[in-house]
Protein backbone atom coordinates (compact mmCIF):
# COMPACT_ATOMS: atom_id res chain seq x y z
CA UNK A 1 0.00 0.00 0.00
CA UNK A 2 1.56 3.45 -1.02
CA UNK A 3 1.36 5.94 1.95
CA UNK A 4 0.78 10.08 1.33
CA UNK A 5 3.13 11.96 2.95
CA UNK A 6 2.70 15.94 3.61
CA UNK A 7 4.48 19.02 4.50
CA UNK A 8 3.88 22.62 4.53
CA UNK A 9 4.62 23.72 1.30
CA UNK A 10 7.70 25.68 2.53
CA UNK A 11 9.24 25.76 5.91
CA UNK A 12 12.17 28.71 6.63
CA UNK A 13 13.81 28.02 10.14
CA UNK A 14 16.57 29.48 12.24
CA UNK A 15 17.42 32.79 13.31
CA UNK A 16 16.16 35.08 11.39
CA UNK A 17 13.90 33.04 9.82
CA UNK A 18 11.34 36.03 9.54
CA UNK A 19 13.55 38.16 7.80
CA UNK A 20 14.37 35.09 5.15
CA UNK A 21 10.87 34.81 4.79
CA UNK A 22 9.09 38.31 4.49
CA UNK A 23 9.40 38.35 0.86
CA UNK A 24 7.28 35.03 0.68
CA UNK A 25 5.11 36.56 3.51
CA UNK A 26 4.11 39.26 1.03
CA UNK A 27 3.98 37.05 -1.80
CA UNK A 28 0.75 35.55 -0.42
CA UNK A 29 -1.51 37.76 -1.47
CA UNK A 30 -2.43 42.09 -0.90
CA UNK A 31 -3.97 41.83 2.50
CA UNK A 32 -3.67 39.54 5.58
CA UNK A 33 -5.76 38.53 8.42
CA UNK A 34 -2.85 38.53 11.18
CA UNK A 35 -4.70 35.76 13.83
CA UNK A 36 -3.36 36.17 17.14
CA UNK A 37 -3.46 37.25 20.71
CA UNK A 38 -2.94 40.06 23.15
CA UNK A 39 -0.03 38.35 25.12
CA UNK A 40 1.68 38.55 21.06
CA UNK A 41 0.76 42.37 21.08
CA UNK A 42 1.80 42.79 25.00
CA UNK A 43 5.51 40.82 24.05
CA UNK A 44 5.75 42.70 21.07
CA UNK A 45 6.23 39.93 18.94
CA UNK A 46 3.18 41.40 16.77
CA UNK A 47 4.76 44.45 15.89
CA UNK A 48 7.58 42.92 14.51
CA UNK A 49 5.29 40.44 11.81
CA UNK A 50 2.99 43.86 11.49
CA UNK A 51 6.82 45.99 10.16
CA UNK A 52 7.74 42.90 7.92
CA UNK A 53 4.33 43.60 6.35
CA UNK A 54 4.90 47.60 6.39
CA UNK A 55 7.73 47.38 4.73
CA UNK A 56 6.23 45.71 1.28
CA UNK A 57 3.51 47.64 1.52
CA UNK A 58 0.89 45.17 2.22
CA UNK A 59 -2.24 45.73 4.28
CA UNK A 60 -3.34 43.65 7.40
CA UNK A 61 -5.97 43.32 9.54
CA UNK A 62 -5.11 42.09 13.35
CA UNK A 63 -7.38 39.74 15.56
CA UNK A 64 -6.31 39.23 18.80
CA UNK A 65 -9.51 37.94 20.19
CA UNK A 66 -7.63 34.48 20.48
CA UNK A 67 -7.72 33.45 24.40
CA UNK A 68 -6.56 30.45 25.56
CA UNK A 69 -8.02 26.98 23.11
CA UNK A 70 -9.97 28.22 20.52
CA UNK A 71 -14.25 27.67 20.64
CA UNK A 72 -16.45 28.28 17.80
CA UNK A 73 -17.71 31.66 19.07
CA UNK A 74 -13.43 32.83 18.62
CA UNK A 75 -13.72 31.34 15.12
CA UNK A 76 -17.02 33.25 13.91
CA UNK A 77 -15.67 36.66 15.10
CA UNK A 78 -12.50 35.77 13.36
CA UNK A 79 -14.27 34.68 10.13
CA UNK A 80 -16.38 38.12 10.58
CA UNK A 81 -13.08 40.57 10.28
CA UNK A 82 -11.39 38.46 7.46
CA UNK A 83 -15.18 38.68 5.14
CA UNK A 84 -15.62 42.50 5.78
CA UNK A 85 -12.25 43.82 5.36
CA UNK A 86 -11.81 42.00 2.00
CA UNK A 87 -8.74 39.88 3.30
CA UNK A 88 -7.40 37.33 0.81
CA UNK A 89 -5.05 35.27 2.85
CA UNK A 90 -4.07 34.76 6.74
CA UNK A 91 -1.10 34.61 8.90
CA UNK A 92 -0.67 33.14 12.41
CA UNK A 93 1.04 34.38 15.10
CA UNK A 94 1.24 32.04 18.44
CA UNK A 95 1.39 28.45 19.66
CA UNK A 96 -1.60 26.15 18.50
CA UNK A 97 -4.16 28.07 19.29
CA UNK A 98 -4.06 30.82 16.42
CA UNK A 99 -2.78 28.81 14.41
CA UNK A 100 -5.68 26.43 14.76
CA UNK A 101 -7.81 29.41 14.93
CA UNK A 102 -6.20 30.50 11.31
CA UNK A 103 -6.92 27.43 9.74
CA UNK A 104 -10.96 27.24 10.80
CA UNK A 105 -11.44 30.37 9.62
CA UNK A 106 -9.73 29.69 6.33
CA UNK A 107 -11.83 26.61 6.30
CA UNK A 108 -15.15 28.23 6.71
CA UNK A 109 -13.87 31.70 4.43
CA UNK A 110 -13.82 29.02 1.43
CA UNK A 111 -16.76 26.34 2.34
CA UNK A 112 -19.15 28.64 4.21
CA UNK A 113 -20.98 26.65 7.06
CA UNK A 114 -20.61 26.79 10.83
CA UNK A 115 -17.48 24.67 12.34
CA UNK A 116 -19.09 22.04 13.71
CA UNK A 117 -20.54 21.22 10.17
CA UNK A 118 -17.02 19.69 9.71
CA UNK A 119 -17.03 17.62 12.51
CA UNK A 120 -15.90 14.16 11.61
CA UNK A 121 -15.77 15.11 7.92
CA UNK A 122 -12.68 15.94 5.98
CA UNK A 123 -12.52 19.81 5.10
CA UNK A 124 -11.89 20.39 1.01
CA UNK A 125 -12.29 23.02 -0.99
CA UNK A 126 -9.72 26.02 -2.18
CA UNK A 127 -8.53 27.85 1.30
CA UNK A 128 -6.91 31.11 1.09
CA UNK A 129 -3.09 31.25 1.48
CA UNK A 130 -1.84 30.42 4.93
CA UNK A 131 1.12 31.23 7.04
CA UNK A 132 2.01 30.04 10.76
CA UNK A 133 4.37 31.57 12.59
CA UNK A 134 4.71 29.70 15.83
CA UNK A 135 5.59 31.29 19.10
CA UNK A 136 5.93 28.08 21.49
CA UNK A 137 8.03 25.03 20.31
CA UNK A 138 4.98 22.45 20.79
CA UNK A 139 1.93 21.93 19.36
CA UNK A 140 3.29 21.12 15.43
CA UNK A 141 -0.11 22.94 14.18
CA UNK A 142 1.76 24.54 11.04
CA UNK A 143 3.45 21.59 10.53
CA UNK A 144 -0.33 19.48 10.70
CA UNK A 145 -3.74 18.98 8.70
CA UNK A 146 -5.44 19.15 11.75
CA UNK A 147 -7.27 21.84 14.01
CA UNK A 148 -8.84 21.62 16.91
CA UNK A 149 -11.89 23.57 18.00
CA UNK A 150 -13.84 23.62 21.14
CA UNK A 151 -18.29 23.34 20.53
CA UNK A 152 -19.04 25.37 22.94
CA UNK A 153 -22.43 24.03 22.88
CA UNK A 154 -21.81 20.16 23.32
CA UNK A 155 -18.62 21.22 25.24
CA UNK A 156 -16.44 18.90 22.80
CA UNK A 157 -13.15 19.33 21.66
CA UNK A 158 -13.91 18.89 17.94
CA UNK A 159 -10.84 17.25 16.15
CA UNK A 160 -11.19 18.19 12.35
CA UNK A 161 -8.70 17.34 9.39
CA UNK A 162 -8.43 17.72 6.01
CA UNK A 163 -5.06 17.94 3.89
CA UNK A 164 -6.21 21.55 2.39
CA UNK A 165 -5.78 23.14 6.12
CA UNK A 166 -1.84 22.56 5.87
CA UNK A 167 0.09 26.31 6.13
CA UNK A 168 1.35 27.52 2.33
CA UNK A 169 4.49 28.49 4.40
CA UNK A 170 5.97 27.70 7.90
CA UNK A 171 8.14 30.22 9.73
CA UNK A 172 9.98 28.11 12.41
CA UNK A 173 12.16 31.22 14.16
CA UNK A 174 13.07 30.69 17.64
CA UNK A 175 13.18 34.73 18.91
CA UNK A 176 9.33 34.16 19.08
CA UNK A 177 10.08 31.28 21.82
CA UNK A 178 12.29 32.75 23.64
CA UNK A 179 9.49 35.09 25.44
CA UNK A 180 7.61 31.64 26.67
CA UNK A 181 7.32 31.63 30.60
CA UNK A 182 8.96 27.86 32.25
CA UNK A 183 5.61 26.72 32.37
CA UNK A 184 4.41 27.15 28.65
CA UNK A 185 7.89 25.76 28.01
CA UNK A 186 7.41 22.67 29.79
CA UNK A 187 3.36 22.21 28.51
CA UNK A 188 4.26 22.60 24.91
CA UNK A 189 7.27 20.66 24.70
CA UNK A 190 5.86 17.64 26.46
CA UNK A 191 2.87 18.37 24.14
CA UNK A 192 5.85 17.92 21.17
CA UNK A 193 7.41 15.04 22.57
CA UNK A 194 3.90 13.00 22.94
CA UNK A 195 3.13 13.83 19.48
CA UNK A 196 7.01 12.08 18.47
CA UNK A 197 6.51 9.25 20.98
CA UNK A 198 3.03 8.30 19.84
CA UNK A 199 3.87 9.01 16.11
CA UNK A 200 6.57 6.32 16.28
CA UNK A 201 4.56 3.52 18.18
CA UNK A 202 1.36 4.16 15.95
CA UNK A 203 -0.16 1.54 14.16
CA UNK A 204 0.13 3.58 11.08
CA UNK A 205 4.06 4.88 11.46
CA UNK A 206 5.61 4.96 8.46
CA UNK A 207 9.35 4.94 7.59
CA UNK A 208 9.21 8.74 6.64
CA UNK A 209 7.25 9.26 9.44
CA UNK A 210 9.83 7.37 12.11
CA UNK A 211 12.78 9.38 10.99
CA UNK A 212 11.22 12.95 12.10
CA UNK A 213 9.88 10.94 15.52
CA UNK A 214 12.73 9.37 16.59
CA UNK A 215 14.83 12.87 15.71
CA UNK A 216 12.35 14.78 17.46
CA UNK A 217 12.78 12.61 20.67
CA UNK A 218 16.15 12.52 20.91
CA UNK A 219 16.15 16.65 20.51
CA UNK A 220 13.11 16.89 22.93
CA UNK A 221 15.64 15.12 25.58
CA UNK A 222 18.46 16.74 25.08
CA UNK A 223 17.32 20.47 25.09
CA UNK A 224 13.51 20.33 26.79
CA UNK A 225 14.81 20.44 30.10
CA UNK A 226 17.89 23.48 29.69
CA UNK A 227 15.01 25.21 27.71
CA UNK A 228 12.83 24.94 30.55
CA UNK A 229 15.91 25.88 33.32
CA UNK A 230 17.15 28.84 31.08
CA UNK A 231 14.77 30.48 28.37
CA UNK A 232 17.51 32.57 27.79
CA UNK A 233 19.47 29.39 25.78
CA UNK A 234 19.04 29.68 22.29
CA UNK A 235 20.31 27.08 21.35
CA UNK A 236 18.02 25.14 23.11
CA UNK A 237 15.14 27.47 21.91
CA UNK A 238 16.12 26.78 17.99
CA UNK A 239 16.42 23.12 18.74
CA UNK A 240 13.26 23.01 20.78
CA UNK A 241 11.08 24.49 17.51
CA UNK A 242 13.24 22.02 15.10
CA UNK A 243 12.08 19.35 17.52
CA UNK A 244 8.08 20.52 17.67
CA UNK A 245 7.98 21.00 14.00
CA UNK A 246 9.70 17.48 13.13
CA UNK A 247 7.09 15.87 16.15
CA UNK A 248 4.57 17.50 13.90
CA UNK A 249 5.48 16.45 10.58
CA UNK A 250 5.86 13.06 12.36
CA UNK A 251 2.33 12.61 13.75
CA UNK A 252 0.44 14.34 10.42
CA UNK A 253 1.43 11.71 8.62
CA UNK A 254 1.64 8.65 11.04
CA UNK A 255 -1.20 9.09 14.23
CA UNK A 256 -1.66 10.24 17.52
CA UNK A 257 -2.69 7.11 20.12
CA UNK A 258 -4.20 6.57 23.41
CA UNK A 259 -2.86 9.56 24.82
CA UNK A 260 -4.01 12.38 23.03
CA UNK A 261 -7.50 10.13 23.29
CA UNK A 262 -7.39 10.59 26.63
CA UNK A 263 -6.13 13.96 26.78
CA UNK A 264 -8.98 15.45 24.85
CA UNK A 265 -11.34 15.06 27.55
CA UNK A 266 -9.87 15.71 30.17
CA UNK A 267 -8.90 19.23 28.82
CA UNK A 268 -12.52 19.59 27.57
CA UNK A 269 -14.03 18.78 30.67
CA UNK A 270 -12.16 20.31 33.56
CA UNK A 271 -10.02 23.00 31.31
CA UNK A 272 -6.45 21.46 31.80
CA UNK A 273 -3.81 22.82 28.63
CA UNK A 274 -3.43 19.99 26.58
CA UNK A 275 -0.03 19.35 27.22
CA UNK A 276 -0.08 19.13 30.81
CA UNK A 277 -3.00 16.79 30.44
CA UNK A 278 -0.75 14.44 27.97
CA UNK A 279 1.71 14.50 30.26
CA UNK A 280 0.09 13.93 33.42
CA UNK A 281 -1.37 10.85 31.20
CA UNK A 282 1.88 9.21 30.10
CA UNK A 283 3.24 7.33 32.67
CA UNK A 284 -0.40 5.22 33.16
CA UNK A 285 -0.96 5.01 28.93
CA UNK A 286 2.64 3.94 28.45
CA UNK A 287 2.48 1.42 31.37
CA UNK A 288 -0.54 0.10 29.36
CA UNK A 289 0.38 0.19 25.95
CA UNK A 290 4.46 -0.94 26.93
CA UNK A 291 3.80 -4.86 26.33
CA UNK A 292 2.26 -4.18 22.94
CA UNK A 293 4.99 -2.84 21.27
CA UNK A 294 8.39 -3.38 23.48
CA UNK A 295 10.95 -3.43 20.28
CA UNK A 296 9.73 0.39 19.24
CA UNK A 297 9.63 1.90 22.94
CA UNK A 298 13.06 -0.20 23.14
CA UNK A 299 14.56 1.41 20.08
CA UNK A 300 13.60 4.97 21.53
CA UNK A 301 15.70 4.00 25.05
CA UNK A 302 18.62 2.93 22.87
CA UNK A 303 18.45 5.96 20.95
CA UNK A 304 18.24 8.71 23.93
CA UNK A 305 20.95 6.84 25.71
CA UNK A 306 19.21 5.48 28.71
CA UNK A 307 19.20 1.94 26.94
CA UNK A 308 21.97 -0.22 25.52
CA UNK A 309 22.14 -3.00 22.84
CA UNK A 310 22.50 -5.33 25.57
CA UNK A 311 19.06 -4.57 26.76
CA UNK A 312 16.18 -6.57 25.96
CA UNK A 313 13.50 -4.72 24.44
CA UNK A 314 11.36 -5.11 27.46
CA UNK A 315 14.30 -4.17 29.28
CA UNK A 316 15.37 -0.91 27.27
CA UNK A 317 11.55 -0.03 26.93
CA UNK A 318 11.05 0.01 30.87
CA UNK A 319 14.29 2.48 30.98
CA UNK A 320 12.58 4.56 28.59
CA UNK A 321 9.34 4.70 30.22
CA UNK A 322 11.39 5.78 33.49
CA UNK A 323 12.94 8.52 31.62
CA UNK A 324 9.60 9.60 29.94
CA UNK A 325 8.65 9.88 34.02
CA UNK A 326 12.23 11.70 34.88
CA UNK A 327 11.60 14.36 32.74
CA UNK A 328 8.03 14.96 33.56
CA UNK A 329 9.03 15.23 37.27
CA UNK A 330 11.77 17.50 36.03
CA UNK A 331 9.56 19.89 34.56
CA UNK A 332 7.17 19.67 37.55
CA UNK A 333 4.11 18.20 35.91
CA UNK A 334 1.59 18.22 38.47
CA UNK A 335 -0.66 15.26 39.05
CA UNK A 336 -4.40 15.76 38.48
CA UNK A 337 -4.98 15.82 42.24
CA UNK A 338 -2.16 18.72 42.78
CA UNK A 339 -3.68 19.99 39.28
CA UNK A 340 -6.81 20.96 41.67
CA UNK A 341 -8.60 18.39 39.93
CA UNK A 342 -11.79 17.33 42.15
CA UNK A 343 -11.59 13.41 42.53
CA UNK A 344 -15.28 12.60 43.00
CA UNK A 345 -15.98 14.91 40.18
CA UNK A 346 -13.63 13.48 38.00
CA UNK A 347 -14.64 9.86 38.94
CA UNK A 348 -18.40 10.68 37.93
CA UNK A 349 -17.63 11.45 34.28
CA UNK A 350 -14.84 8.52 33.50
CA UNK A 351 -17.75 6.71 31.40
CA UNK A 352 -18.56 10.17 29.41
CA UNK A 353 -14.71 10.94 28.94
CA UNK A 354 -13.59 6.70 28.12
CA UNK A 355 -16.20 6.69 25.75
CA UNK A 356 -15.59 10.22 23.88
CA UNK A 357 -11.72 8.71 23.82
CA UNK A 358 -12.78 5.79 22.08
CA UNK A 359 -14.80 7.78 19.83
CA UNK A 360 -12.08 9.88 19.18
CA UNK A 361 -10.64 7.28 17.20
CA UNK A 362 -7.10 7.79 18.60
CA UNK A 363 -7.01 5.28 21.10
CA UNK A 364 -7.30 2.45 18.19
CA UNK A 365 -4.02 3.17 16.58
CA UNK A 366 -1.84 2.08 19.38
CA UNK A 367 -0.34 -0.91 18.65
CA UNK A 368 -2.12 -2.87 21.98
CA UNK A 369 -5.69 -3.05 21.46
CA UNK A 370 -7.46 -0.70 24.00
CA UNK A 371 -11.27 -1.23 24.94
CA UNK A 372 -13.10 1.53 26.48
CA UNK A 373 -13.10 -0.54 30.11
CA UNK A 374 -9.07 -0.38 29.80
CA UNK A 375 -9.59 3.48 28.79
CA UNK A 376 -11.25 3.94 32.15
CA UNK A 377 -9.08 1.52 33.96
CA UNK A 378 -6.28 4.23 33.22
CA UNK A 379 -8.18 7.10 34.19
CA UNK A 380 -9.05 5.48 37.98
CA UNK A 381 -5.17 4.62 37.84
CA UNK A 382 -4.05 8.25 37.48
CA UNK A 383 -5.27 8.83 41.27
CA UNK A 384 -2.62 5.88 42.26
Amino acid sequence: MGREFIMPGQIVTGSQALETAKEKLGALGTKALIVTDEVMKKLGNLDIVTKALDEQNIAYEVYTGISGEPTDTMIETGLSIYQSTGCDFLIALGGGSPIDSMKAIAALAANGGSISDYMGKVIGGKLAPMAAIPTTAGTGSEATQFTIITDTKKDIKMLLKGAVLMPDLAIIDPQFTMTAPPKITAATGLDALTHAMEAYTSRKAQPLSDVFALSAVKRIFTYLPTAFHDGKNVEAREQMSIAALEAGIAFNNSSVTIVHGMSRPIGALFHVAHGISNAMLLKACFTFALDGAYERFGIMGREIGVATEEDSDEEASRKFLEAVIGICKELEIPTLEEYGIDKEKFFSVIDKMASDAIDSGSPANTQKAVSVEDVKQIYKNLWE
